[in-house]
Order: C-alpha cells, then sequence, then structure tokens
C-alpha cells in the first residue's frame, strides 16, 4: 500500500484501529521496513501513561466547570418517611385514656433556584474554565516532553549502536597489532614491553566494548519505555528540522505560544476571578423555593396535602471572619500566580538561549571531529607503516589508534547532541507537538469532552447518555 494511501486509511479509521494499524501494522502486509524517528514519535504520542494521565486530570477539571454550573440550575430533591404511631394518652382527672396507634406516610417535594448572588455563582464558573485552559497547556507541555524523551530515546539507540560498532572495529585492530607485535617480538624486532602494551590495550578495548554493550541495553530499555516497543532496525534520522538562527526571535515566539506560559496566564486570571467571588459571597443573595407535601394516615380518612412558593433572602452577618479571610487568601494566591508567570517567562526565555547554544556548540563539535577524524586517520596509517619500518613503536601505533577512535567516538555524540539539540529547540519555542510535527496520529482534542460536560448534563438526557458512551470507551482503552 503506498505511504499516502496508507495515511488516508488511517485517518478514517477509528482511533484504535489507526493505533493498531500504525503502530503494530496488523491486517497490512507489507515487507520489514526499519523503523523512522516519525514511527519512534508516534509510537510516544500513542503509547505514553503520562500522556494519558494528564488527559484525565484535563477531564477532571471539565468536570468542575460543570460543578460551578450547576450552582446556577434549578435543584430538585425530595424526601419520604412512615411513622408508626403507639402508646397511650390520658386527658383531664377523670382517668379517661385512649391509646394510640396508627400509621402515617410522608412524602414531600423540594425545589430551589438561586436567582441572584451579585455574580459570585458565575465568577466560579469563569474560573473553572480558566483552570481548564491552564491545564490544556500543561497537557500540551507533557505531551513536547513525552515527543522530546521519544528523540533522545531514538537518538539514544543509535548513539550506543554505533559506539558498539566502533568498539567492535578497535577490537579486531588491536587484536592485529597484538598479533603483529608477537611477530615482531619473535624476530626480534620489538621487546617484550611492546607485547605487553598492545596486550594492554587490547584488555582495554574489550573492557570498553563491554560498556559500550551495557550502554546500548540501557538505550534498548529507555526506547521500549519511550516509543512502547523495543526497537527494530533504525534508519538513519532525517534532515534536521529547520529552526533559524535568530534567537531573539525564537524567544519572542516563545513568549507568544509556549503551552507552560498559557498555562501561568490562565491561573492569573483564574485566581483574579475567585477574588471576585469571595468579595460576593459577602453580599445577600435570593433564591426561589417551592415545596409540596402529602402527608396520608393509614387506617382513617384523615390526610394532609399542602404546597408554598416564596422567596428566600440571605447573608452572613457575621461567620467568624471565614469570608474575609477567603478573599484575603485568594489574594495571596492571586500574587502567588503573578510570580509564577514571572519566573515561567523567563524560564521560557532562558530555555531557548540554552537550546540555541547547546545548538551552536553541538554544530561546533560535529565540525571539529570530522577535521579530526580525517587528520586521525592518515596519522594513524603514517604511524602504522613506520612502524613496520621500525621507526614508531608499538605505543605510537596505540596511541594513534586511541586517538583515532576518540575522534570517531566524538563525532557520533555530538551527532545525536546535534539532533537533540534541534528538537530541544522546538520545544523550547512550544513547537514539538503531534499537530505541529504533523504525525500521522489521532489528535487527542481536549475541547470534545468539555464540550459533553461544560452544560451539567443530566444523566438520563440524550447528552448524558452520550457523555455515558464516551466514558466508557474510555475505560476500554
Amino acid at each position: 500500500m503506498p505511504v499516502m494511501s496508507l495515511t488516508k486509511t488511517l485517518k478514517r479509521a477509528s482511533p484504535i484501529v489507526a493505533l493498531s494499524l500504525a503502530v503494530f501494522g496488523f491486517a497490512v502486509p507489507q515487507v520489514a521496513k526499519a523503523d523512522t524517528l516519525a514511527d519512534a514519535l508516534v509510537g510516544a504520542y500513542t503509547h505514553s501513561g503520562l500522556l494519558e494521565q494528564n488527559r484525565a486530570l484535563l477531564r477532571a477539571a471539565d468536570e468542575d466547570v460543570a460543578i460551578a454550573g450547576s450552582t446556577l440550575k434549578p435543584v430538585l430533591s425530595w424526601s419520604a418517611d412512615l411513622t408508626q404511631n403507639f402508646g397511650r394518652t390520658r386527658a383531664g382527672g377523670a382517668g379517661f385514656s385512649s391509646s394510640v396507634d396508627n400509621l402515617s406516610a410522608t412524602i414531600g417535594l423540594i425545589g430551589q433556584l438561586l436567582l441572584f448572588d451579585f455574580g459570585a455563582s458565575q465568577y466560579r464558573i469563569e474560573a473553572a474554565k480558566e483552570t481548564v485552559l491552564a491545564t490544556r497547556g500543561t497537557l500540551l507541555d507533557i505531551e513536547q516532553i513525552v515527543l522530546l524523551r521519544a528523540v533522545r530515546a531514538y537518538m539514544g539507540v543509535i548513539e550506543a549502536s554505533e559506539f558498539v560498532a566502533l568498539r567492535n572495529n578497535n577490537l579486531r585492530l588491536l587484536t592485529q597489532e597484538l598479533r603483529a607485535a608477537r611477530d615482531r617480538f619473535d624476530v626480534g624486532e620489538v621487546t617484550r614491553t611492546d607485547v605487553a602494551l598492545a596486550e594492554a590495550q587490547l584488555a582495554q578495548a574489550r573492557s570498553g566494548l563491554a560498556g559500550a554493550e551495557g550502554d546500548y541495553l540501557r538505550a534498548i530499555e529507555e526506547y521500549r519505555n519511550a516509543v512502547g516497543r523495543k526497537p527494530g532496525r533504525l534508519s538513519a534520522p532525517p534532515r534536521l528540522p529547520d529552526v533559524g538562527v535568530d534567537v531573539e526571535g525564537a524567544k519572542a515566539l516563545a513568549v507568544r505560544r509556549h503551552p507552560l506560559l498559557a498555562a501561568a496566564q490562565h491561573q492569573v486570571a483564574a485566581a483574579e476571578l475567585l477574588i471576585k467571588a469571595g468579595e460576593a459571597d459577602m453580599e445577600p443573595t435570593v433564591s426561589l423555593t417551592g415545596r409540596y407535601g402529602l402527608t396520608e394516615n393509614f387506617g382513617t380518612p384523615n390526610y394532609n396535602r399542602t404546597g408554598s412558593v416564596g422567596l428566600e433572602f440571605k447573608q452572613t452577618i457575621y461567620g467568624g471572619g471565614q469570608l474575609s479571610a477567603q478573599v484575603r487568601k485568594s489574594m495571596a494566591q492571586r500574587d502567588a500566580q503573578r510570580s509564577n508567570l514571572h519566573v515561567v517567562t523567563h524560564d521560557i526565555r532562558q530555555d531557548v538561549g540554552n537550546a540555541y547554544a547547546s545548538l551552536a556548540s553541538a554544530r561546533a563539535v560535529l565540525e571539529a571531529s570530522e577535521r579530526q577524524i580525517r587528520a586521525a586517520r592518515i596519522a594513524f596509517r603514517g604511524v602504522r607503516e613506520e612502524a613496520t619500518l621500525g621507526a614508531r613503536t608499538t605505543l605510537d601505533v596505540l596511541d594513534a589508534e586511541q586517538s583515532l577512535l576518540d575522534a570517531e567516538s566524538a563525532r557520533v555524540s555530538a551527532r545525536s547532541n546535534l539532533y537533540v539539540a534541534a528538537y530541544t529547540v522546538l520545544s523550547a519555542t512550544g513547537q514539538l507537538t503531534a499537530q505541529d510535527l504533523k504525525l500521522p496520529v489521532q489528535i487527542y482534542d481536549p475541547a470534545a469532552y468539555y464540550n459533553l460536560v461544560k452544560d451539567s448534563p443530566a444523566k438520563r438526557s440524550r447528552q448524558g447518555q452520550k457523555l455515558d458512551r464516551v466514558l466508557r470507551a474510555l475505560q476500554k482503552q
């Protein structure tokens, strides 16, 4: 199936089917191919338990809007009781008494509607909405963390595997050097010291290979954790993302669109609204109240049916200072959120600067290592050739080989660091999301659940039944 048609199929399929096809290849016969960085990012997005955790926290914040909104809706309740009266009564001094033995049932219906509270309830609704928006920003930042971890894991496996290859190659070369040193020792060209140096270097190479293999196994485990599956054959990383060189422009972009900054701004707005709600709590409230009751006495024709409708005015005159303390607490929390906004703004700008510095450093190291490799390779070949002529010692050859290994290792690390730094720039500017990267996944819609619950639907309403179906689907995932 062509790539474009597979992508269209994934978009039309349900999220679960699309996930199965995109990640595991179920029901899609195809030739095994190497995993790409995009495959790793898709796996991380669909596998991450951290994302699922924070999506659930967002749904909980959505419900806070519904809870706050319910205070402005009618509240209808009922109560019932069944009472058995028994005993004897005596009236006057004549000794006349009578027995009491009757069963009565009472049922009541109570309705209440808040008419006016100086905006306290509405302020809390708006504060809950701001909290939802802040939680959405936090979720987006978690998404960036998850995807950046996948990039690091992908490059980590490539880096570790290349280190193993370098160490294996180094081990082969040193084995040859040791064999050559022994041959030359047998004919009297070198001393026993030269052979011992070659043996020591070979033992060190074996130790280095064991360490590299251990690092590779750890990189595999990190990939499995971050992406959700064991890495297969990994393709070379794609072309670096274009992040530009304008650091100040990137900082300005980050301040405009980074999800953590948006979250901090909404937290300040929510705190401001809660101050207003606390001040409104000190004002009177007006409620409409209706009651209807029915009392039935069994065994007698007596019954009682009553109803009432009225307005209730209520205000706290003195509550021990609780309301005033709540307002002051909200003010302090508002000040804390403002300070947090200040901190987040400066941290984001610093993160962008740090990311560009790491990117420039990785580029410089990569370029230097390329030059170092060319020079070290020439030097190694020359030293080894001179050693065969007796102009160089075994130690010179081993040192040249070590210099070449160090240069090649530096290039491997620099290339890995370069990719991680480039994607860190995207993360620092708020652009490392599944939507920005155009990943072929079912993008999580944070507004979908909110739109279902924001109006506090009743359980048996059409909206409530639709919500139940959504909840059951979420529980199956």
